[in-house]
């Protein structure tokens, strides 16, 4: 199993231990570093940050969202970052949901998120192969574009830049049964936003039939310390900010995965509190099991014992949310 340092988006400023993570993630071997955007920082130029004072690991997004860039736009980012790192692009991406793509994109959410992802994922695809001009009669990424409020002047281009891969990887962010399913086909690898390695029954019948190479990784938060509950504080912060504020409480993609995974009743408690703006309770609504079961918390050595969970599973790459160097070398050295 693959390691990779998570660093998520930022919240009200950049975080300064940021790129002396990555660093030392480079130098004890983990594969990958991510980074993340949702309504603040974008994805591309704190990763773009990290290329230019790093060697070695894999720069990764994960993710950035569909709505914030046209197919075309994002091929270009990812090119771009490809080349100048050397090849160690891989490229994350996400639907994100109707509160954001609505709310802070100003664009309306896709009646069919499935076609919107495999069309989206088709252009990239076209635009790094540049086998020819992008060519896409979509229902909602047409190339060259062909509404009605359109010019008609429009013709079908191809990367002026030559990628340096054609094959450079693609994840999705996917958390629908049938959304999981359809990664599985079109993308190289899958980003799953809560991964328990105890209940691998709720994606069993998305995950059939993998393609060698498949990858799978989640994102875990990783602590070192002595005070299990403490430690999950963390976590329950940030999955009483997903479950309650990422997402209408009719339309909650977070909401409806901790509902499958055998929460249901605490999921729609979390929801109602946070829509009554007591977030401090929606938190602390937050299940300790829950939070534990998808996260590696406590000391070295029940971190050993639960790190084993996880690498007898189908995880191909452990996507670690560590705070501190400590962590970092710790999950390494029990990974080795």
């Amino acid at each position: 199993m693959r390691l990779g340092l998570a660093l998520g988006y930022w919240g009200r400023g950049p975080n300064p231990e940021h790129v002396s993570l990555a660093q030392e993630a480079e130098r004890l071997g983990y594969d990958s570093v991510w980074t993340a955007e949702a309504w603040g920082s974008d994805a591309f130029t704190a990763l773009t940050w990290i290329a230019a004072q790093t060697s070695t690991i894999k720069l990764g997004t994960a993710v950035v969202q569909m709505a914030a860039r046209t197919p075309t736009a994002t091929a270009m980012h990812a090119l771009t970052l490809d080349h100048l790192s050397g090849g160690r692009m891989m490229l994350g991406l996400g639907l994100s949901g109707p509160q954001v793509v609505e709310g802070w994109y100003g664009r309306p959410f896709p009646k069919s998120p499935l076609t919107a992802t495999r069309e989206y994922v088709d252009v990239i695809r076209q635009a790094l192969k540049r086998e020819g001009p992008v060519a896409l009669d979509g229902r909602f990424h047409s190339h060259p574009y062909n509404g009605a409020d359109g010019t008609g002047l429009g013709k079908p281009l191809k990367s002026i830049t030559h990628p340096l891969r054609a094959d450079l990887p693609i994840f999705l962010g996917a958390e629908g049964p049938k959304n999981i399913a359809q990664t599985t086909r079109i993308a190289d690898g899958w980003l799953p936003l809560y991964w328990s390695p105890t209940r691998t029954d709720v994606y069993e019948a998305s995950l059939t039939d993998l393609r060698e190479g498949f990858r799978i990784a989640p994102m875990a938060r990783v602590k070192v310390c002595d005070d299990v509950a403490e430690g999950l504080l963390p976590v329950k912060a940030m999955l009483g900010f997903y479950i309650g504020g990422m997402g209408h409480a009719a339309k909650n993609f977070h909401a409806d995965l901790m509902a499958r995974m055998g929460f249901e009743e605490e999921a729609r408690r979390i929801q109602e509190l946070f829509a009554q703006g007591r977030k401090e309770e929606a938190v602390l609504a937050v299940p300790d099991a829950f939070a534990d079961e998808i996260s590696l918390i406590g000391p070295r050595e029940r971190i050993a014992e639960r790190l084993e969970l996880w690498r007898k599973g189908p995880v191909t790459d452990l996507l670690a949310l560590a705070p501190d160097p400590h962590t970092l070398r710790v999950l390494a050295e029990l990974n080795s």
